[in-house]
């Protein structure tokens, strides 16, 4: 605790580093800050392969070399690449190497380029793994796994070429009504460091000076605070003060300091009236002098433009960034008129020269000074990734409600699978996703029909997500009647379409044409229910008698009051990726004991909202004269198909000296979790602190320790879990982080089911 918050933020010196940038000139620094061009214009496909434009080439000659390119191998409807005039897994490394080359015959310092592509859950390129997204990684409360897929995603990105993994991790979820939920691990803060440090060891590897063979920087998207935005709006203020955004905002980034992080992209929101691109404080003080981060900030797309409208001047925001702490640009029009704020003294070379280094080094550490080409016959395990994949999927899978009806047996013959979600690849898969080769994604309905064994299985789509059009609902209906069950697949979608129209960053303007997408970036919702007429479906379908369950495939938490009460079997699958429906259907099957568990509370109504469980404590009564304050499904809860007893609660000690516990002894927490029923599975086993007394107004409870633990059935195991100062700081009256004396009880189990001690800092 105390070498991170004294840590020195300079820059360690690198020769080669420091004897190039003593070689460039104004123009070549202004130009490795610039990442101004979109990449999929910087090629052209022909009939014998691919050619460099005019457009890439002129971008070369501004800057005399390029700082870094973006998504050279993106593909989706807003760029407009697909199979067809887009670059296959198989051709990248080809055309990633003509990138390089040309770099080095035609700029007098052949500097390489750095190559940035989208990996929100998995690569946003043709013949990529499309993992799931993150609130499904989130509910898998599983870090070495989400390390383990990570691992195989930069594996992969880096054969194609590329060198900088663009990587949603840092986001909290506190209003599901933002359509980037999909994006947040969490509205818990330790919870998504967890696993942003999961993100960092994958990508990166062993933190040290070289990025290893196969492994890639990842920029950690977005600091901060960008989960917080005024009603749930995208990119809106977020309006917290500074011990919210330390609480709740900031962790899991200084975890990933502590990782060894080299890059992360700041936030398009403001906070308290300052822009995170234009915030020094945030930058420069908090984020490298207080936390020690060494590494890179990168802009987010067009965001420095909108400093303009505090500077009045392009060149005058360009200069008000790089003070404040912004590194590397994104598509903007501010950091190409570096040159000439420079020139007019609205900002020192010097400063200049601190990013130009930052960016040098990020290039020194991925080796790219002593080969910036890639290997053209290197490859990656497929087998290994989509086993990963598969089994991240399946632990992402929450058991909301199960009246004994799950899981099935292979007795019914007739098998109904309806809904808009049941049969739609994109639905499945997320924002920010590629084109896809159809075949690589199982659907529910393709990996029910995969399991079922001899049983008739038939599908029908019945509505769509955000249609009002009930011309499928009568044939679906009748399907359900002549079933002997129902598998009813709901929820929303992010998938885009060409219809679309995009803002200049690649967000969704409207959703003109976009008639299944309710979610995703820019797609933001007043009302949490179901979108069209998929609640009238249900009931309909529901009314036959046959019995039914219900898979929820969704990018934020939907108001699901009355499928809560009334459908015997629900099961939250959020976006589970390329091999979503296998999973999902091996859960429905029981080939899978469901072993997820809610990254984010449920809400009854977004009427309601906040309803996050870490909400401030005392002083005012949680719920309203008209509804109840509480969530529908509160965080951290998940069903099992076995049943886990907690016993024998026992700890280290229960009182340990302040002093001893900044010396590093940890409170150690000890109980026996005994799987009491049939099936062998998972349990996530959750450490909550309660504090007794503190300088501040503390919250209702936090999550500081969890455990995802295998126990076959009839067996017992002790699970040791530990406290010590970093979980027990706070940031004080003092505005500082420390310790204070004092007693907390400690609540370990699940959230309605635990054991519960008092223990004592002296």
């Amino acid at each position: 605790m105390g070498k991170m918050l004294h840590s020195n933020n300079k820059l360690e010196t690198i020769p080669e580093v420091e004897a190039l940038l003593a070689k460039m000139t104004l123009k070549e620094k202004v130009g490795q800050v610039n990442q101004k061009m979109y990449g999929w214009e910087a090629f052209r496909k022909t009939e014998t392969g691919y050619e460099l434009t005019e457009k890439f080439k002129e971008h070369v000659r501004f800057g005399d070399g390029i700082g870094v390119l973006y998504g050279l191998f993106r593909s989706d409807p807003w760029s407009g690449i697909r199979y067809e005039n887009g670059i296959p897994e198989s051709e990248s490394a080809e055309v990633a190497n003509m990138i390089q080359q040309y770099i080095r015959d035609h700029t007098r310092l052949g500097i390489p380029v750095l190559l940035s592509e989208e990996c929100s859950h998995g690569h946003q390129g043709l013949d990529s793994l499309i993992t799931p997204v993150n609130l499904g990684a989130g509910a898998a409360w599983n870090p070495q796994l989400h390390e383990e897929l990570m691992s195989v995603v930069a594996e992969q990105v880096r054969a194609k070429g590329a060198h900088l993994a663009l990587v949603s991790t840092l986001d909290i979820l506190r209003d599901p009504r933002w359509g980037r939920s999909e994006e947040c691990f969490s509205e818990d803060p330790y919870l998504a460091a967890r696993l942003t440090e999961a993100v960092v060891k994958g990508m990166q590897g062993d933190a040290g000076d070289l990025i290893p063979n196969g492994k890639m920087i990842a920029v950690l998207k977005h600091f901060a605070a960008q989960g917080n935005g005024t009603g749930g709006h995208n990119a809106a203020p977020a309006s917290i003060g500074e011990r919210e955004l330390r609480e709740i905002h900031l962790p899991p980034m200084r975890a990933a300091i502590q990782s060894g992080a080299a890059a992360c992209m700041a936030a398009y929101n403001e906070i308290d009236g300052i822009p995170c691109h234009a915030n020094g404080y945030l930058l420069n003080k908090i984020l490298r002098e207080e936390f020690g981060f060494k590494g890179a900030v990168m802009a987010d797309g067009c965001a420095l433009d909108l400093l303009v409208h505090l500077t009045q001047s392009r060149e005058k925001a360009a200069a008000l960034a790089l003070e404040s702490g912004v590194d590397i640009s994104l598509w903007d029009n501010v950091y190409t008129t570096l040159e000439k704020a420079v020139d007019e003294g609205y900002v020192s070379v010097e400063k200049l020269n601190e990013a130009v280094r930052r960016v040098l080094t990020l290039k020194f550490k991925m080796g790219l000074f002593g080969n910036p080409f890639v290997d053209t016959k290197s490859s990656h395990n497929k087998e290994l990734a989509d086993k990963i994949n598969l089994e991240s999927a399946r632990q992402s899978i929450v058991l909301l409600k199960n009246e004994g009806i799950l899981p099935l047996k292979k007795d019914n013959k007739k098998i109904a699978v309806i809904g808009p979600n049941a049969d739609a690849i994109y639905n499945q898969l997320g924002d920010y996703t590629p084109f896809q080769q159809e075949d690589r994604v199982i659907t529910v309905l393709r990996g029910i029909r995969a399991i079922a064994g001899d049983a008739e299985v038939a599908y029908e789509k019945g509505c769509g997500i955000r249609s009002f059009d009930s011309e499928g609902m009568e044939n679906a209906v009748r399907l359900a009647r002549c079933s002997d069950i129902a598998i009813v697949v709901l929820g929303g979608s992010s998938a885009r379409n060409f219809e679309a129209q995009f803002d200049m960053n690649g967000a969704i303007v409207n959703t003109t044409g976009e008639e299944e997408m309710d979610c995703g970036e820019n797609v933001d919702v007043a009302d949490l229910e179901l979108g069209g007429h998929q609640l009238q479906l249900l009931q309909e379908i529901m009314k036959t008698g046959t019995p039914t369950v219900v898979v929820l495939i969704q990018g934020r938490p939907h108001a699901i009051p009355w499928i809560a009460e009334h459908a015997p079997a629900i099961l939250s699958a959020w976006y589970p990726g390329q091999m979503g429906g296998r999973a999902i259907a091996e859960v429905i099957y029981g080939q899978v004991n469901p072993s997820g568990r809610l990254p984010v509370s449920i809400p009854r109504s977004s009427k309601q909202l906040p309803v996050f469980y870490n909400h401030k404590a005392e002083g005012y009564k949680k719920d309203y004269y008209d509804m109840s304050g509480s969530a529908l499904f509160p965080f951290g809860f998940g069903l099992s198909y076995t049943e886990f007893k907690y016993d024998n609660l026992r700890y280290s000690a229960q009182t340990i000296q302040y002093d001893q516990l900044l010396g590093g002894q940890k409170f150690k927490v000890k109980l026996d979790v005994t799987n009491r029923g049939n099936y062998d599975g998972y349990d996530v086993i959750q450490l909550y602190v309660k504090a007794k007394g503190s300088s501040i107004t503390r919250r209702a409870k936090e999550l500081k320790g969890f455990k995802k633990v295998w126990i076959a059935a009839g067996e017992m195991k002790e699970v040791i879990l530990e406290l010590g100062a970093e979980e027990l700081q706070i940031f004080s009256s003092q505005n500082k982080y420390e310790l204070e004396k004092g007693s907390f009880e400690i609540e370990v189990g699940n959230p309605f089911d635990y054991l519960n001690a008092t223990l004592e800092i002296r």
